[in-house]
């Protein structure tokens, strides 16, 4: 992937290493994401989210298996990305503490039937906001697919640090870019793009 990004502003006659574009992303890659997510947090504090889906995908590294957790609201926004060794209740635990600091409590959280969101829901008593039906929680499953592919550019990861930090400066930028072509009208598009493009330039300044 940082080769491409090599060969594509070679093409514009900018003549860098990958490294550089490396150092870049190490560099502004969080700041953009942490300022994109603050921006957003404080947006969708305003209005009400009725409902989050929660779920999980399994991650390989180095041979061990990892899991990547991800909440969702009912209007496709990303809200939180964490990584974690196993999936435990003390793991379910700490990622919807990250998630309910940042975005309050809502009045229904969407699963599978994993026992751990279960146990952890129920040492911070929200137990009876757990919602489980069958094909109801296909939002969060489909947001990992982004997520999928840009893993196979990447070639996989080298760590857990490594893991958490792509996944979530990409779940914010690739969110801050992506609307939904296929189901806005032409001029409704380009004026969201628009507002996305003047919104980067204004955190790049």
């Amino acid at each position: 992937m940082l080769r491409q990004v090599e060969d594509l502003l070679f093409e514009r006659e900018i003549d860098i290493c990958y490294e550089a574009v490396r150092l870049w992303w190490n560099r502004f890659g969080p700041r953009f994401h942490a300022e994109i997510r603050r921006r957003r947090a404080k947006n969708l504090r305003a209005v009400p989210q009725w409902r989050w889906h929660l779920d999980k995908v399994f991650v390989r590294i180095n041979g061990e298996t990892h899991y990547l957790w991800r909440a969702v609201d009912h209007e496709d926004e990303m809200l939180e990305v964490f990584a974690t060794k196993c999936r435990d209740r003390k793991a379910a635990l700490a990622f919807l503490k990250c998630a309910m600091k940042r975005y309050d409590r809502r009045q229904a959280i969407v699963t599978d039937r994993l026992r751990s969101y279960a146990a952890a829901m129920k040492n911070i008593g929200i137990e009876h906001r757990q919602v489980c039906v069958r094909r109801l929680n296909h939002r969060t499953e489909n947001s990992h697919q982004p997520f999928r592919r840009s893993e196979g550019a990447m070639a996989r990861f080298r760590d857990i640090k490594t893991l958490q930090k792509f996944a979530s400066a990409h779940a914010s930028i690739h969110k801050h870019f992506k609307h939904d072509r296929h189901l806005n009208r032409r001029a409704t598009f380009k004026a969201k793009r628009s507002a996305a493009l003047a919104e980067w330039r204004e955190l790049a300044a």
